[in-house]
């Protein structure tokens, strides 16, 4: 893919049933002893298509050149989640590569190495316990981000607004400003490529509870009101349903979105923070002010402050099928510590102690407390279970483009009936899960 879009989450409603046997590593072998010289060949699958051969070639002269006698060769795949899925099956599947995420976390061991323990890594990397499992981390972040809003700041102060709305309330205000006074579509919602409606489910921080991912899978009735699924997934149902989104949510397209809000026909969208500079690059493109794009909080105060989840993008693992695995190691951590990939793609580095890109100061400076939610102990897998169970892709598109459906008249049924049947069905899932 040519752009950076993360897929934190994306495609976890839809974990295989990659049981053992279906690949040539098996969970219970020995861990790797990664102790070997570091020499020799290795691939490293990326989903970075549009770096395959200019950036990340140039990240592997210096590793080569710090490990004499290595070759660090990439294999660019541009469906990544669906095809590495299926080499994941064959086992044959590299040396390093990202974990795609439609793998339980179960299952980590049948196809990566550990890394080493939670509590020896977490003091050391951001994001450690993202993909682990029974304490042991599978894979590491290359590269972190936050959630909220990337807005252009310049059409909304042509409506009166300069600051950050505080409330879902204030922030429908604000669209609607933005419909009176401008030309611009208020929000966009890139309803037909999908993947972006999944970050209504990457905004678990603004309630300010750090054990947000533990009790979560405990609570039977998420879309109830005043709880988180019902606070994000009622604002995108209430944009649509006053028409502040784009006209025809059926013709989208998210390559086409970035010059858009790039030089102000559309005014907001909800991502990730790694949008923001390749929106402020379509910008310099179009010959706009690259400067017109920021990065907003979530319109939502818990206590008076902002809270923004920030998570790990893609863990990059080393393959249990590896033949290479003490130089695939030393090239994962080279690059997650030493090759300055996460600063040059403006995201929140990995590793504990380096200096937030300039995107996340910025956004610091609106007010916003930024939050790593640690990954689930007691329930860990739970969430998982009960998506696969209720058939409700919470980290997905499916059920977030019914709900669109249903606000803009094209589906039968209003906000209260479509939350109380999902609040039925993952209730019915939970209490089997959690029984």
């Amino acid at each position: 893919m040519a752009d950076r879009r993360t897929f934190i989450g994306i495609g976890a409603a839809v974990v295989l049933a990659l049981g053992t046997g279906c690949t040539g590593g098996a969970g219970e072998e020995e861990p790797a002893d990664f102790s070997g010289e570091v020499t020799g060949a290795i691939t490293v699958l990326t989903n970075r298509t549009d770096l395959a051969t200019t950036a990340l070639p140039e990240y592997a002269k210096k590793f080569e050149a710090k490990y004499p006698g290595t070759k660090v060769t990439f294999e660019p795949v541009t469906n990544y989640e669906g095809d590495v899925t299926t080499q994941l099956s064959s086992g044959e599947y590299g040396d390093v590569l990202l974990i795609p995420n439609t793998v339980a976390v179960d299952q980590l061991g049948q196809f990566f190495e550990p890394l080493g323990s939670v509590a020896d890594l977490k003091s050391t990397y951001r994001f450690a316990d993202e993909k682990a499992f029974d304490g042991q981390v599978y894979g590491l972040s290359i590269g972190g981000v936050a959630n909220g809003l990337v807005v252009n700041k310049r059409v909304w102060a042509q409506a009166g607004i300069t600051a950050p709305p505080k409330t879902p309330e204030e922030f429908l205000a604000g669209l609607k400003a933005v419909a009176g006074a401008t030309e611009a579509i208020p929000f966009y919602t890139n309803y037909k490529d999908g993947w972006p409606l999944s970050f209504f489910n990457s905004q678990r921080a603004i309630l300010g509870d750090p054990a947000a991912n533990e009790t979560f899978p405990a609570d039977p009735s998420p879309w109830q009101p005043g709880k988180i699924q019902h606070i994000t997934d009622g604002l995108l149902f209430d944009i649509v349903k006053n028409k502040l989104n784009e006209p025809d949510p059926l013709t989208t397209n998210w390559e086409g979105s970035k010059p858009m809000i790039a030089t102000g026909k559309v005014a907001s969208m909800l991502l990730g923070s790694w949008a923001v500079p390749q929106m402020r690059e379509a910008a310099t493109a179009a010959g706009a002010d690259p400067q017109d794009i920021v990065f907003w909080p979530f319109p939502y105060q818990t206590k008076g402050t902002f809270h923004a989840r920030i998570e790990g993008d893609y863990k990059a693992a080393v393959s249990r099928t590896s033949k290479n695995k003490a130089t695939a190691k030393a090239w994962l951590e080279w690059f997650v510590n030493e090759s300055g990939f996460a600063a040059d793609q403006q995201s929140i580095p990995p590793a504990v102690g380096q200096e937030l890109p300039a995107v996340l100061k910025d956004f610091q400076a609106t007010g916003v407390e930024l939050m790593e939610l640690p990954a689930a102990v007691k329930n860990s897998g739970k969430e998982d279970e009960i998506i696969k169970a209720s058939e409700i892709d919470l980290t997905g598109n499916i059920y977030r483009q019914k709900l669109i459906d249903i606000a803009r008249g094209a589906a039968k049924g209003d906000k209260e009936s479509y939350f109380a049947e999902l609040n039925e069905r993952w209730g019915a899932a939970q209490s089997q899960v959690m029984r």
